[in-house]
């Protein structure tokens, strides 16, 4: 396939999910009896597997088929409408916006299932395109009706079951690319596409962390200040080592699971901003934000050791090198636990961590290592 670069449309497309992120992110702010609300996350879940699972679709078929034509166009724009109701439908008290929210969905379903059907008529004389279209087809129809019983059932009942066909989404999403082995990707503009959309989930974190420079200025809050503003830069510097120096964008057929480990990642970036904004909430238990924190870091970094199977030929990953990882990872979450209570060792300790990954990932990427 001849190399597709990412258009202007794209970007401006991927700017309402940025939005759309941000007001995600404000459900988490609602605490109960020191906490999150477990509704509240179960909401704010479901929320971010939805507008994620919207990207992906979008996402894949401007990669497959993709024109930047006028076409094309309107379809993005009729998207970035509907996502607008979705975002106002994403509160605590998503039931007064149940509708909204659900029909807005339905119908950018509907709207993406029409652009894979139109492309029919243009892969007549490519049956394995024509196959992995007629099944991309049949999964979207069952997740509209999956939507539309939803629908019907929280009118009669009052029952929400939002994350059956966000359940199916992903489950078929998988099923159709191990029946359709044979359907190449632009690698590159998927990878491309992931990494923007990390970076904008990062300039979330850089809008989170103002509020710690707003306090005053003295030694204890310059020192906050200055450690949340260090582990927003390592937690990019680490991405942007692994995207820049290791990862092979090119050739790889693992399409989507590669895109599924960046979902995960910008899960735990999410969860990294509210953990670092929690940090300055006394209302917060101690002992359930710590853990939060704890959390949402193992998994980050989880995914960037998922994302060295994606490592350029010439990079050498050794046993060693896995295993200095999670190391460190184990270190880490046993002396967090150990000075929860303090949070100028634990702060620094996050610091520590990230930059010891950061460093460990810059040794790898300038020559083989053994």
């Amino acid at each position: 396939m001849e190399e597709r670069k990412v258009e202007y449309i794209e970007l401006i497309y991927d700017l309402i999910f940025v939005y759309i992120l941000g007001r995600n992110n404000e459900l988490l702010q609602f605490i109960e009896n020191g906490f999150i609300q477990k509704s509240v996350f179960f909401t704010y879940l479901m929320s971010l597997l939805i507008i994620i699972q919207v990207w992906n679709y979008s996402t894949f078929y401007i990669n497959k088929y993709g024109r930047n034509s006028i076409k094309d166009h309107i379809f993005i724009f009729i998207n970035m409408f509907l996502l607008y109701f979705m975002a106002n439908g994403t509160k605590v008290y998503w039931q007064d916006y149940f509708f909204e929210y659900n029909i807005a969905w339905l119908f950018i379903m509907i709207n993406t299932s029409i652009q894979y059907y139109l492309e029919i008529k243009n892969h007549q004389n490519n049956i394995n395109e024509l196959n992995y279209i007629k099944d991309t087809l049949i999964c979207l129809s069952i997740e509209i009706m999956l939507i539309v019983l939803n629908i019907l059932i929280y009118r009669f009942f009052l029952i929400a079951l939002n994350y059956i066909p966000v359940l199916f989404a992903i489950i078929s999403s998988f099923i159709v690319t191990k029946k359709n082995k044979n359907i190449s990707f632009d690698f590159n503009h998927l990878s491309e596409r992931a990494m923007l959309f990390v970076v904008f989930t990062f300039g979330e974190m850089i809008i989170a962390i103002s509020n710690y420079f707003i306090d005053g200025f003295n030694l204890n809050d310059i020192y906050f200040a200055l450690m949340a503003f260090l582990i927003t830069c390592g937690l990019f510097l680490a991405y942007e080592k692994l995207y820049n120096k290791i990862i092979n964008r090119t050739g790889n057929n693992l399409v989507k699971y590669y895109m599924f480990i960046h979902i995960l990642i910008i899960f735990a970036l999410n969860n990294i901003t509210t953990s670092l904004g929690f940090m300055r909430i006394e209302s917060i238990s101690l002992e359930p934000k710590i853990i939060f924190l704890i959390a949402s870091f193992v998994i980050y970094f989880i995914c960037m050791l998922l994302l060295l199977k994606y490592k350029r030929e010439e990079i050498i990953i050794t046993k060693r090198i896995i295993l200095f990882s999670i190391l460190s990872l184990v270190i880490f979450v046993m002396l967090m636990l150990i000075f929860e209570d303090n949070m100028y060792i634990n702060i620094l300790i996050t610091v520590i961590f990230i930059y010891s990954n950061y460093c460990l990932l810059s040794i790898v990427s300038k020559k083989p290592f053994k």
